[in-house]
């Protein structure tokens, strides 16, 4: 096992600058995703890393050793790709098995080490099998397993669920977080997807146009996001937003007005905003509601999603799209017109530039 350090990490594949001096630490033994949307650096990040792509600037350190002039095989990493990328002509355990033979490692511990990840993975019973006769979740442990049996130091997952189906997603999530528990191992984690993050996660790395934008436990970046693109990126449906102006501002809570004309309430510390300037309110969706306390909205629904567990309404108040999370038995009409409650505590307040201000 070992901690990875990235200090000032650059990348650019011609003109473009995909990385723009990356700077994070992750402690040994640490579950780390990295999340952002297409683009955004984070899989050229990963295979930096690894060695499968060559930093142009700055240093990277697995295990105290900077390895920038190491090749992929003596950083003591392995990988795992979106695709299982299994030799169809042998069986599992020859695919699992046939990286240690090439480097000449013992027959027996060979047969120890397959024989062991296979049994972490629940698999045993498949090693005589052909990659053709398993399913998509068998074959993603057999490539997992490949990549055990080199007993790494760190291991890297770029996007290894997402040729999975809906329901083997869930239940895959729950192996690689189990398979961590297990082996107590530093892993880096690749995704598109918000809900692996925050099920897996020691800590999230947002990434956005090659520059890190918040790094926090999972609660911690959907409680108290820095800014604007943190706050729509994490959250599902993402969190609604509306452009509001100050009319009071405090140390211990700020007043604004939206474009319709409302007040509305934020425990925030807004000691830095003064009346007139420009801001944005966000609530999330789950936070809205229909009654009790609080400063409401006028809105009408637009469109209404009943999924049985909950209703999801889309509204809009004035020209601004907002959506709300009721009780499953709720049946709001298209064309209703509601009062959404905003609670100040769990409101979010952002200023012109999209930092968020403090939450009490």
């Amino acid at each position: 096992m070992a901690d990875v350090r990235l200090t000032g990490v650059t990348k650019r594949f011609g003109a473009t600058e995909v990385l723009k001096g990356v700077d994070l630490e992750i402690a040994d033994g640490e579950f780390v995703v990295f999340v952002g949307p297409s683009g955004c650096g984070k899989s050229t990040l990963l295979r930096t890393i690894a060695g499968l792509e060559e930093a142009d600037g700055g240093e990277i350190a697995i295990g105290g050793r900077a390895v920038n002039d190491l090749s992929p095989s003596d950083r003591g990493i392995a990988m795992v790709f979106q695709s299982y990328a299994l030799y169809p002509h042998m069986n599992v355990y020859e695919n699992m098995a046939f990286g240690l033979k090439l480097a000449k490692v013992d027959k027996a511990e060979v047969d120890r080490r397959v024989r062991t990840a296979a049994e972490t993975l629940n698999i045993t019973d498949y090693l005589d099998r052909k990659p053709k006769a398993l399913s998509g979740g068998q074959r993603q442990r057999v490539a997992i397993g490949r990549a055990i049996v080199r007993e790494p130091q760190v291991f890297l997952f770029d996007e290894p669920l997402s040729n999975l189906d809906a329901a083997l997603r869930v239940r895959m999530r729950y192996e690689f977080a189990a398979l961590h528990e297990r082996l107590k191992t530093t892993m880096i984690y690749v995704t598109h997807d918000q809900v692996e993050a925050m099920t897996l996660a020691d800590r999230i790395v947002v990434l956005n146009g090659g520059v890190i934008e918040q790094v926090g436990e999972p609660m911690e970046l959907y409680e108290r996001p820095r800014n604007l693109f943190v706050a729509e990126f994490i959250g599902s449906p993402k969190m609604n937003l509306l452009p509001a102006e100050i009319v009071a501002a405090s140390a211990l809570a700020a007043t604004v007005r939206t474009a319709a004309g409302e007040s509305v309430t934020v425990d925030v510390d807004a000691s830095r905003a003064k009346p007139g300037d420009k801001v944005t309110l966000g609530v999330r969706p789950e936070h809205l509601g229909l009654s009790g306390r609080g400063d409401a909205l006028a809105a009408s629904v637009t469109f209404v999603e009943t999924l049985g567990h909950a209703t999801y309404a889309y509204l809009t108040a004035g020209e601004t799209p907002l959506t709300v999370l009721l009780p499953g038995d709720a049946r709001p009409g298209v064309g209703e017109a509601l009062k959404l409650r905003v609670p100040a505590g769990q409101a979010h307040l952002f200023d012109r530039d999209g930092l968020a201000f403090p939450r009490l």
